[in-house]
């Protein structure tokens, strides 16, 4: 260490101070006289000043003193010590003035010191004080520093955020790290510094990761481009350089940033998309101050849309469900989050017609959003009568109960397994979306069925799976290497929802544009490497099979054959037929087959009324026709 662990006295600190001063008046002289050294203008000049030099020191000790510039931690010197020196040195000048005047005057007619030289210490004593203190802090800087570099660091963004991460690392202590430049998407920045370190054009990244031999990457954009921000850490995993994050201002400690909240980036990050833009004003038009039920509101889908509702000032919002500990959970969350919304949490399940038709009667919702569902493939497989239960049976009594409570609007969830389904699961929810849309025929409640694929984060979507797979070492299970799935984040998918709820005029079934399907294996390998293992070194990826009723790829919502759009470009509208009385009847029908407990019988029954219906890896093909 080239500095003392303890902090330095402070009388010795006012001794620099005044010495420097001094250093500062005598640099002033010199100056003066265009540093001519002549014994007869020294002794003429010593005369002069020797009569008020003691004056000179007792009144920068004062004032030092006074403005307590003594007390700062010369090794932290920041913007206030340089305010605090600042304004002393000109106070002293002031009084020296004030004082020559009087001496100029009232005593010998001479100035307490020259006016030049006056202002020439001001300017010296001020820069020398400043010098020392960050001379100081530098040499304290670079002591603390690890001598072994061992991250050769790159980071994204040029503007504040990269700024204060660049300061932030390099005044780390435990910092084994060389900011080698940064990146920024302006190629009008590229070529210039910021404090000393080159900016970059993105399209340059490759060749500076080659070139530098990058190790390590930092995004450091506040509220970068999506597809800019996939390019980057896509080119990262290929070359094998760790990514991180700066987390949002908002998590902050005390309104600073520390490296120890420098993340990892998470694979949501790279299957995001650009924000959506909503209609504001009809939704707020169309829920504030209204009763809002919604039901498996514990569930992902749920919780989000209670939390996309609230801003609107709903008069109240019902959350229903049967998960006690997850809506304990919730309710904790909006106290916190929302203290002025006005919500109730029921405990209750669908599938109780008499529990429903009390929370309807009780709060009367002109607005439902059916998000309640059984929704896993392989275990609604094993359970059919469960999944009609809950998806058939359950939707069956909302809707009964919003038609004859005059609901405004009902928004079902569904999924894309809805079309043309391979597997229980997903036949369940097409008899739910039949069930709904036959009923919006002719009725005031108008029945509004949303579709969408696989959500990032959701409980018991691959992601989290991968996650804990990762953390306990692996294997990471894959079922097959050719499966690939459409992805969207929980609060892309809710705002879909509200927006698809709300341009509605009953018996639509909307469908999202899911963007680009992704292969899952090819997900497992870049979570891998986002966690900063190696595959087949640290992890290994093991293909199981198809489970029972898993498909390949999952149909493709977005086709134009089997679509219209609509004002918003990531809602369609499916091209789907109307629902007679008949299919009302046999899903009637269907939902008295519970009480058989036969899988086959009930199976069958579904396959009659979704005759699309062709199970994949199942020991229900054998339902199926020839």
């Amino acid at each position: 260490m080239l500095l003392p662990k303890s902090n330095t006295p402070r009388w010795i600190v006012i001794v620099i101070d005044l010495m420097l001063s001094a250093f500062g008046l005598l640099f002033a002289y010199l100056i003066r006289f265009d540093i001519k050294v002549d014994e007869a203008v020294i002794a003429e000049e010593w005369q002069i000043l020797s009569k008020s030099i003691g004056i000179f020191f007792a009144v920068k000790f004062l004032v030092f003193y006074t403005f307590r510039i003594h007390k700062g931690l010369v090794r932290h010197t920041s913007t206030e010590d340089l305010r605090r020196i600042f304004l002393a040195s000109a106070l002293s000048s002031l009084i020296f003035f004030l004082l020559g005047m009087v001496r100029f005057y009232f005593v010998d007619e001479y100035y307490l010191l020259p006016t030049s030289v006056l202002l020439i210490e001001f300017l010296a004593s001020f820069m020398l004080l400043l010098g020392f203190r960050f001379f100081v802090k530098l040499i304290y800087l670079e002591s603390i520093k690890v001598k072994n570099v061992e991250d050769r660091v790159l980071i994204y963004g040029a503007g504040i955020s990269g700024l204060i991460t660049k300061r932030t690392i390099e005044k780390s202590v435990e910092s084994g790290e060389k900011i080698i430049g940064f990146l920024d998407d302006n190629a009008k920045l590229a070529g210039n510094r910021l404090e000393g370190v080159t900016i970059y054009h993105t399209s340059k990244l490759e060749k500076i990761i080659e070139r530098e031999k990058i190790s390590r990457l930092i995004i450091a954009i506040q509220e970068p481009d999506e597809n800019k921000r996939k390019q980057v850490v896509e080119m990262c995993l290929k070359h094998n350089v760790s990514v991180q994050k700066v987390p949002s201002t908002k998590s902050w400690i005390n309104g600073e940033f520390s490296t120890k909240q420098i993340a990892k980036v998470k694979i949501e990050d790279l299957l995001g998309r650009k924000p959506i833009r909503l209609g504001e004003e009809k939704i707020q038009e169309e829920l504030s101050d209204e009763v809002i039920l919604i039901t498996g509101a514990a569930g992902s889908i749920g919780s989000g849309l209670v939390r996309q509702i609230a801003p609107y000032a709903p008069k109240q919002i019902v959350l229903l469900d049967q998960a006690e500990s997850p809506l304990y959970d919730l309710q904790n969350e909006l106290k916190s989050d929302f203290p002025d919304l006005h919500f109730e949490v029921v405990i209750g399940d669908i599938r109780s017609f008499e529990r429903m038709k009390n929370v309807f009667n009780s709060f009367k919702p002109r607005f439902v959003f059916h998000a309640a569902a059984y929704k896993h493939v392989p275990l609604m497989e094993s359970n059919p009568s469960e999944a009609v239960l809950t998806n058939v049976l359950g939707t069956r009594n909302l809707v009964d109960l919003a038609l004859a409570n005059e609901v405004y609007k009902f928004v079902m969830i569904s999924t894309d397994k809805a079309v043309n389904p391979t597997n229980v699961m997903g036949a369940s929810k097409r008899i739910a979306e039949i069930y709904a849309q036959a009923n919006s025929i002719q009725n005031k409640t108008k029945f509004i069925t949303t579709r969408f694929g696989n959500v990032l984060g959701s409980n018991g979507s691959v992601i989290p799976l991968f996650k804990r797979q990762i953390e306990n070492g692996g294997p990471i299970t894959v079922t097959d290497e050719k499966v690939t799935r459409f992805f969207m984040t929980i609060p892309e998918a809710c705002q879909l929802v509200l927006e698809a709820g709300v341009m509605g005029d009953g018996g639509e079934i909307f469908v999202f544009d899911m963007g680009e399907s992704v292969k899952i294996i090819d997900l497992a390998k870049k979570m891998i490497k986002l966690s900063g293992l190696e595959l087949g070194k640290d992890i290994e990826i093991k293909v199981t099979g198809l489970r029972p009723g898993e498909k390949l790829y999952e149909e493709l919502l977005a086709k134009e054959e089997n679509t219209l759009p609509t004002h918003h470009p990531q809602i369609l509208r499916a091209k789907t037929s109307v629902s007679d009385g008949s299919l009302i009847e046999n899903v009637n029908r269907l939902v008295e087959l519970f009480e058989t407990q036969n899988n086959m019988i009930i199976v069958q029954k579904m396959k009659e009324i979704v005759p699309e219906f062709i199970s994949n890896n199942s020991d229900f093909e054998k339902l199926d026709k020839k």
